[in-house]
């Protein structure tokens, strides 16, 4: 069988179904093996929630059985029936081949314990506020029951606007997005957690569409690629909207607006927080006569920082 990176031939999947894994591999274990392995020389990247083409192999294989994802043990040495082998083939070439994120094949997206519908009009969720908002954003917010308006700027699938419901639940959301097609699977994702009265989607390019009003928080997680890291995008980022992760030749360009915009927007004890991954020294040198707080997480530090609204005016 070929380990590269192309598609294979009607002949080869034929050899395949007669001799080669759809016959041979027989357990959990054998599959995931044989996944992690045409992972690895496939080339694929992971970046998307998964960490190495292990933890992808086991979610790959316990989604596609329609397993619980949590516990994988009882199953490893289970027999899979032919046809089962068929559909875990698909999927594993799928994504060694076309070089799709997982989470795109399967649909569905976690950020911590909430699931979230996912496809190609919305980037993966992943991103280091998650952590943050499960103690309510403490200790920056004293008492998340006291947090009356939020919003989410550049919301995408809603997914972190879901999280703020849940983390302020006294809270009116605001969750805004340049992407109707982003906003259809904010909608759905919305709708499934029922938080359409919690949460209201805007259709906006930054604030500019945003009816005046005041937020005692505003979280942000914007388009941020430079485009040189752009220009060098492993494929399976590729399938991702490049309008929700590229701005600008520094990726700053949304954020120089919204920094630009946020005073207006802000309650006077209001806090406004913007992750931008690795590019900390970008955002200091580009606003350096700002004062942030950079804030850490159990997973990255300096990956967000946080302004008052007194430090913007």
């Amino acid at each position: 069988m070929n380990h590269d990176d192309t598609y294979i031939d009607d002949n080869e999947v034929e050899h395949i179904h007669e001799h080669g894994p759809l016959a041979e591999l027989v357990t959990v274990r054998d599959w995931i093996r044989y996944a992690v392995t045409r992972f690895n020389r496939a080339g694929c990247f992971f970046g998307h929630g998964l960490q190495d083409a292990y933890d992808e192999a086991v979610y790959l294989v316990l989604h596609t059985l329609s397993l619980p994802l949590d516990r994988l043990d009882p199953f490893l040495d289970a027999c899979i029936p032919g046809d089962e082998r068929e559909a875990i083939f698909a999927v594993i070439e799928k994504r060694a081949v076309e070089r799709l994120p997982a989470a795109y094949i399967t649909g569905e997206a976690w950020l911590g314990n909430f699931r979230f519908k996912v496809d190609p009009r919305v980037i993966i969720p992943r991103s280091f506020f998650a952590e943050l908002l499960q103690d309510g954003f403490s200790p920056w917010i004293a008492d998340p029951e006291a947090v009356s308006s939020a919003m989410d700027m550049c919301t995408g699938s809603g997914c972190l606007a879901i999280l703020m419901a849940h983390a302020f639940p006294n809270a009116k959301i605001v969750a805004v997005d340049i992407s109707p097609d982003a906003l259809d699977v904010a909608r759905e994702n919305i709708a499934a957690y029922g938080l359409e009265e919690q949460i209201t989607l805007i259709q906006s390019d930054g604030f500019s569409a945003v009816p005046q009003q005041t937020f005692d928080f505003i979280l942000s997680n914007p388009p941020y690629v430079t485009q040189e890291a752009m220009d060098a995008l492993p494929k399976e980022y590729l399938h991702e909207p490049g309008l929700a992760l590229g701005s600008g030749e520094d990726g700053l360009d949304l954020i120089r607006r919204l920094l630009a915009d946020a005073p207006r927007y802000l309650k006077p004890e209001g806090l406004i927080a913007v992750e931008v991954g690795h590019n900390r020294h970008i955002v200091e040198e580009t606003f350096p006569d700002l004062t942030p707080t950079w804030l850490s997480g159990p997973s990255g530090e300096n990956k967000i920082f946080m302004l008052e609204a007194g430090q913007l005016l």
